[in-house]
């Protein structure tokens, strides 16, 4: 799928390597990228690294009316154009663990429920509109796998995540519901939500301070943002509500 215009995608959770590769990898397709982060130095700095054209903006995606006037700043750069935003791209996580079960602290999943959930709910509460209504959109998070098989060291870990996902997939039957699953004169699907599930991330700055190391089952930040690109080259109808693993079969 192409729309033949250039695409207004916004990459929450740019501050990392993961932000900065797919920030990088969009604008290198020719999109329009906002890229967004809670420190306005580390967003800046993630912004002119990801490469001349990305905007970076300062927001807590946390807080429901901080997400409310990044939507209006974000429109507002886009006035001159008429258009809105076509994607999201949700790159925010965190990982905190434990022994095992009585020792999860509540502490860490305070953490966890505001970045993998809190985070999540927030921006596609407030962007749904937009997506639902381009001719392209898109909306990812990436998940672990992790998830499907959690530890007992990992619980809250994975419970976020799970939450997340199915927050996801939930969003994936809102646009299926609006478009080509509606009962009455039914559009073919143009919106789609998908969950990139991975072992871990793994970035040059890691490999170069661990040579040794060789991450077996990590994906490469460069990879996650290929696919993140090639999102929107591909019809919503194949993505919707799809787990995509990026990187190889976990061992059962």
């Amino acid at each position: 799928m192409s729309t033949g215009r250039p695409l207004n995608v916004l990459v929450t959770g740019g501050s990392g390597p993961s932000g900065i590769a797919a920030a990088r990898a969009l604008r290198h397709a020719g999109h329009t990228v906002f890229t967004v982060g809670s420190d306005g130095p580390r967003i800046e700095a993630a912004a002119a690294e990801a490469g001349s054209g990305v905007t970076p903006l300062v927001c807590d995606l946390a807080d429901l009316a901080e997400v409310r006037s990044l939507h209006t700043a974000v429109h507002a750069r886009l006035a001159g154009t008429g258009g809105s935003v076509d994607g999201v791209i949700h790159l925010v996580g965190g990982w905190r663990g434990a022994k095992g079960i009585t020792d999860q602290s509540d502490e860490d999943w305070e953490f966890l429920e505001r970045g993998a959930i809190t985070t999540l709910r927030n921006v596609t509460r407030v962007f749904y509109d937009d997506l639902a209504a381009s001719d392209a959109g898109r909306f990812a998070m990436v998940s672990s796998t992790a998830a499907a098989k959690p530890t007992a060291g990992g619980a809250s870990y994975a419970a976020a995540k799970a939450a997340a996902e199915a927050w996801t997939l939930a969003l994936a039957d809102g646009f299926q519901a609006s478009q080509s699953g509606r009962k009455e004169d039914p559009v073919e699907q143009r919106s789609a939500a998908v969950v990139f599930v991975v072992k871990a991330l793994v970035d040059a700055a890691m490999r170069a301070k661990s040579p040794e190391r060789r991450f077996p089952g990590f994906t490469d930040v460069e990879d996650l943002a290929a696919a993140a690109v090639g999102l929107f080259t591909s019809p919503a109808a194949e993505l919707n509500g799809r787990r995509i693993l990026l990187g190889p079969e976990p061992k059962p």
